[in-house]
């Protein structure tokens, strides 16, 4: 092989490559999106949601879900990566949950006491976990199961989550496979 055929095989080779390249990233704009259509929550929305994640994790001497602005992260999560019948599913049920919360209280739910909200949002669970123990593989999921599984995940993944709620070293040293545990001590989160 001679210098000008290398050139020419290495200019097709690199060629190849970006021009790959580009059709590959290009391949995963947004006009493909897998997911349904972008969706929008309104201030009133992540409000609503906050509430729920901050019953179901109140602020105690750790900050609750409120602080760790899991409303706001139940909201990208959604948006980005539920399918559309989840996404359905997730913004019906808001709505049913409010729905149900006026017509047992007749106030809507960011309304009530945290009392009411918290006997409400139990009896919710109640019936969410008896839906799931009872629901077939194509069935959907509860949507309150959505709602609870979001807060405990943005809360945990949050800032405030992960250092106040739970033991955080930032630059953890060796691993330690055995670690004593007494009774009330936090989980770790590293």
């Amino acid at each position: 092989m001679n210098r000008r055929e290398a050139l020419s095989s290495v200019a097709l080779l690199l060629g190849g490559t970006i021009v790959g390249a580009e059709v590959f990233l290009s391949g995963c704009g947004p006009a493909d999106k897998k997911y349904g259509a972008s969706l929008t929550f309104t201030p009133d929305d992540v409000s609503f949601l906050d509430e729920v994640a901050e019953t179901i994790i109140p602020a105690t001497s750790t900050p609750g879900a409120k602080e760790a602005k899991v409303g706001q992260f139940m909201t990208v999560i959604v948006n980005d990566c539920y399918e559309d019948k989840d996404q359905k599913i997730f913004l019906d049920g808001m709505k049913k949950l409010n729905d149900a919360a006026v017509a047992k209280y007749k106030k809507n739910f960011v309304d009530l006491a945290d009392t009411d909200k918290h006997d409400f949002l139990v009896a919710l669970d109640k019936e969410a976990k008896d839906y799931m123990s009872k629901k077939k593989p194509e069935d959907p999921t509860h949507y309150f199961r959505m709602m609870k599984e979001l807060t405990l995940w943005g809360y945990f993944t949050s800032e405030p989550g992960a250092t106040k709620a739970l033991r955080y070293v930032a630059v953890p040293g060796k691993y330690e496979g055995c670690i004593p545990y007494k009774k009330g001590d936090k989980a770790w989160a590293t």
